[in-house]
């Protein structure tokens, strides 16, 4: 009954769930039609939007040269689009002159042609195969042509009679209107986008104000910054992007001139357009020049120095330029990208192409400041979606340490060891230790997490910290202490540890209360190693009653009982005292790894003596093991030591 239950309360719960999901795609099926049906109506649109951006920079520069703001919008409007009729008027000019000029080059061409088809078939193998599979072609097809076509004398006095039909001339304004009618959609498109930047920027301030109202008037410190933050990302990445493309099509064009392809200009704008597409854009614009340079030179020289061009022009552009201007990148994630290329293509043509990128930006930013959709900003934004903790610790469910291992060699490039397995590895297995308070975990996901730590141990205990890593840490601090003495145990300077704490065993650490426990232990243990102390970790159940009276115990001088859960006073005492009664002359040390333990002392946990506690990180507790060899001629803790115990 209770299971039935169970089952209806499941449904009633899933039921608004399966809705809301449905509603949502219907939504999204609504939006992408009407992007798509009005796409005339909303291309000028968004391009004028776009525009108001990139120009919005330069209009503010005016206004603070004391210039009006309505004259400061007709300049830069006026100087914009000039421009850009400019760059419509060369590339119609050099268009031109290139269709006049290819019938010179077809020669060229055709024999290049020939001499690569004479290379491809020097050797007869395309040549014998090719002749191979029409022959075969011919007597699959030949007993079909017999069977069906029966010999049929030809009357050889029967001639077709040629018939001829002619369209009258056209008279002048059907000439008229056959010119103008393919212009007539670009014109139209270009003077709604005229007015539309210009009245954007015009009124900007009362779009704004209304932008904020329906993102929500209650809260303006927060809108305020999300439209602030927005405007001057979008302003200064689509400015930065043309002027870094402009700058790219004026490199490439100029070069070209130099090394005589023909109609360099066209090429050098033609890479300016394309190279907002992004990664393949530079791709396609050195087509054309490639396949121009071929038909135009005599030789491959031309051919092999365009391919340079390109090749040595746009790394240096996209990977030394671009990320010194704006960044690593668009803040775009590379899948992302390639899919609003294609999505923007398929939806609104080659002019989605190239408002691809823009537009995903402009939604990315809009995901980071909404909260209801932040969904877009995760999805497509190139920020990591799992922080490093999450990201090990989900590597760990799956049995997947290799991958956590990668992770770590690219976090110890700049940061030491134990700063990773602080901040990284034991903060994953905090979030494993919450989900096995709440049940979450079973235990062979746990003997799973706890194996994929000791082999990311395993794979580690051979890392030598980089002096700049180990810079980079706090000089004060636990983590650069214990860098710093682990530098000076390497190079032989630090004070020698007494002996008995550099033999193997001398340092137990044993776990509280599970195998996660047991996975802290490990990276402790592995610390304390890389210190010079003979350290090794225990496994999960050595404190069971079996476990520990067979526990070896010679020449032990520290016990470290490890907790990464909310192990309770009365546990940390009961094991404390089970293992004073195992080692009576050994130091025990509770280690509290998690940052929810209550701090108390061996005093309010009544611990019995020669017991003390250190609540923090592996560092913390690194650094407070690595006090206790220097003072063993004293009282190595806090807490006076009772005289029915001796000291260790």
């Amino acid at each position: 009954m209770n299971e039935i239950r169970s089952a209806r309360l499941r449904t009633r719960l899933s039921a608004p769930r399966q809705s809301s999901a449905a509603a949502a795609v219907f939504i999204a099926v609504v939006l992408v039609g009407a992007l798509y049906f009005a796409r005339d109506v909303l291309v000028p649109i968004v391009l004028a939007v776009l525009m108001s951006f990139v120009l919005a920079p330069l209009i503010a520069l005016l206004q603070r040269l004391r210039c009006p703001r309505i004259a400061a919008v007709f300049l830069v409007v006026l100087a914009a689009f000039s421009v850009l009729f400019a760059l419509g008027g060369l590339i119609a000019a050099q268009v031109n002159q290139l269709a006049s000029d290819l019938p010179a080059y077809q020669s060229t061409l055709r024999q290049k042609i020939e001499s690569l088809r004479g290379a491809a078939t020097g050797t007869g193998t395309l040549e014998r195969a090719s002749e191979v599979l029409q022959n075969l072609r011919k007597e699959l097809e030949r007993p079909k042509s017999q069977a069906q076509t029966p010999e049929v004398p030809l009357d050889i006095s029967t001639k077709p009679i040629p018939v001829e039909v002619r369209q009258p001339d056209p008279g002048a304004l059907q000439t008229l209107a056959a010119l103008i009618a393919p212009l007539i959609h670009p014109l139209a498109t270009t003077g709604i986008v005229i007015v539309f930047v210009v009245f954007i920027l015009l009124q900007q301030q009362d779009l704004r104000n209304r932008l904020v109202r329906l993102a929500g008037s209650q809260d303006l410190q927060r809108t305020t910054a999300a439209m602030n933050d927005a405007g001057e990302r979008l302003s200064r990445l689509f400015l930065t992007q043309l002027l870094l493309n402009a700058s790219f099509g004026l490199v490439i064009g100029a070069s070209l001139w130099l090394i005589g392809v023909p109609s360099a200009p066209l090429w050098g704008v033609l890479a300016m357009i394309l190279r907002f597409i992004p990664y393949i854009g530079a791709i396609i614009a050195a087509i054309f020049p490639l396949v121009l340079a071929a038909a135009f030179g005599p030789g491959w020289s031309m051919v092999l120095w365009t391919a340079a061009l390109f090749l040595i022009v746009e790394p240096i552009f996209g990977h030394g330029i671009e990320p010194l201007l704006y960044g690593h990148s668009s803040g775009l994630s590379p899948v992302a990208v390639m899919a609003s290329a294609t999505f923007w293509t398929w939806l609104w043509g080659p002019i989605g192409l190239v408002l691809a990128t823009p537009l995903t930006v402009c939604m990315v930013v809009l995901g980071r400041h909404v909260e209801r959709l932040n969904f877009l900003h995760v999805l497509l934004g190139d920020e990591p979606a799992l922080t490093p903790a999450q990201v090990v610790y989900q590597r760990m469910l799956a049995g997947d340490p290799v991958e956590a291992t990668e992770q770590a060699q690219k976090f110890l490039r700049e940061k030491p060891l134990a700063a990773y397995y602080d901040e990284v590895l034991l903060a994953g297995l905090k979030l494993a230790q919450s989900d096995a308070e709440r049940g979450a975990l079973d235990p062979d996901r746990m003997q799973r997490i706890r194996d994929s730590v000791a082999e990311i141990a395993d794979d580690l205990s051979s890392h030598q910290d980089r002096p700049d890593a180990v810079s980079a840490t706090e000089p004060d601090g636990p983590l650069g202490r214990i860098s710093q003495a682990e530098a000076d145990i390497r190079a032989g300077q630090a004070e020698q540890l007494p002996q008995r704490w550099r033999e193997p065993g001398a340092v137990r650490c044993v776990p509280g209360t599970g195998l996660i426990d047991e996975a802290a232990a490990l990276a402790l243990a592995q610390l304390l190693e890389r210190r010079g102390i003979g350290a090794r970790a225990e496994e999960a159940d050595t404190l069971t009653m079996a476990k520990l009276f067979a526990l070896d115990t010679k020449d032990v001088a520290l016990v470290c009982l490890c907790y990464l859960g909310n192990a309770s006073a009365a546990q940390i005492r009961y094991a404390a005292r089970r293992m004073r009664r195992r080692v009576p002359n050994a130091f025990i040390l509770v280690c509290l790894l998690n940052d929810t333990h209550r701090s108390e002392d061996a005093e309010a946990m009544q611990l019995p003596p020669a017991t003390d506690v250190v609540n923090g990180s592996l560092a913390d507790t690194v650094q407070r093991v690595m006090a206790l060899p220097v003072r063993e001629s004293g009282i190595p803790c806090t807490r006076a030591i009772s005289a029915e115990q001796p000291a260790p």
